[in-house]
């Protein structure tokens, strides 16, 4: 019960954390100060007190939306462990409901985009939806990947497949094409550079934050707490495979991994600091290297 609570815990209280080290990465490699660490967390607190401005042309979708997409990304989270630990809930085929909250999440955003009926929104939601056509089977072949090593089609029991499984050295060349495909995955559906810049309003880059901009006061808050939710859980996913770790101490795995999560958001800060957002036409290649990189990897695994 314990775990259970710490698990519910941070999956509501650090995603917003992990926006604020990124932004301290990315300002230490400009020689700035940068925002404090925690304004994510006053940004959010700040988006509650504003009034909610909605267009006339609007339906139930729009305001409706930011609230299904964080349930949507809450329950994925749920459905991921962390760490060591075993997840709140778990179920034969579960893999499958994960990949589709995430989808679900996207059909609603964008579906929200195109209720306003601003062709400036529709325009992200588009570029949104072509990309999602080449993340999602990446996202698949992982999780193959996984249940082939686990021998299982529960969720926790795929993650923790590269921690528990008897000499994994003869799989490490498929856990390191996984790992290369789904942090490029990262990246991607999280919007960050070098597929999109969060930061930036120019018309010809931007994905996400197009489709989001007739939101307001706490509906974009909710709109940026569940980017901040699926980032963290995207973030779990990456880490069972690249850095699982287990010393039987549970304050010890809690602390390891909280430490891992902000090592995460460290190496997104250097990637975005280090690299120059792609044109939009070259975003498609990355995304089909993701497939290849997780594909060749279930290629190895069933060879």
């Amino acid at each position: 019960m314990r775990d259970i609570f710490i698990h519910i815990a941070l999956l509501l209280g650090m995603p917003p954390l992990l926006l604020g080290v990124i932004n301290k990465t990315k300002a230490l490699f400009a020689g700035r100060k940068g925002p404090p660490l925690l304004q994510p967390y006053y940004d959010l607190f700040k988006l509650t007190r504003k009034h909610v401005v909605i267009s006339e042309v609007t339906t139930w979708v729009f305001t409706a939306a930011p609230v299904i997409t964080l349930t949507a990304l809450l329950i994925a989270g749920i459905l991921v462990p962390q760490g060591p630990f075993r997840a709140p809930l778990g179920f034969t085929g579960d893999l499958i409901l994960f990949a589709y909250l995430l989808g679900l999440g996207r059909f609603f955003t964008t579906t929200a985009a195109l209720d306003t009926g601003s062709a400036f929104e529709g325009m992200g939601a588009a570029r949104e939806a072509t990309f999602a056509c080449m993340s999602e089977p990446a996202l698949f072949f992982a999780l193959l990947v996984l249940a082939k090593m686990s021998g299982s089609l529960v969720l926790g029991d795929l993650l923790h497949a590269p921690l528990v499984t008897t000499g994994w050295e003869a799989e490490a060349a498929p856990l390191v094409l996984v790992a290369v495909g789904l942090f490029i995955l990262l990246l991607a559906e999280n919007c960050r550079i070098p597929v999109d810049d969060p930061n930036t309003h120019l018309e010809l880059t931007m994905i996400h934050e197009v489709m989001v901009l007739d939101h307001s006061g706490p509906l974009l808050g909710l709109v940026l707490y569940g980017a901040a939710i699926k980032l963290f859980v995207l973030s779990s996913v990456f880490l069972h495979i690249v850095a699982p770790f287990q010393s039987g101490r549970a304050g010890l795995d809690w602390l390891a991994f909280v430490g891992e999560m902000l090592g995460v958001a460290v190496a997104i800060g250097v990637v975005e600091s280090v690299m120059a957002r792609l044109q939009m036409r070259h975003v498609n290649y990355l995304l089909i290297a993701a497939i290849l990189f997780c594909g060749f990897g279930f290629v190895l695994l069933v060879r």
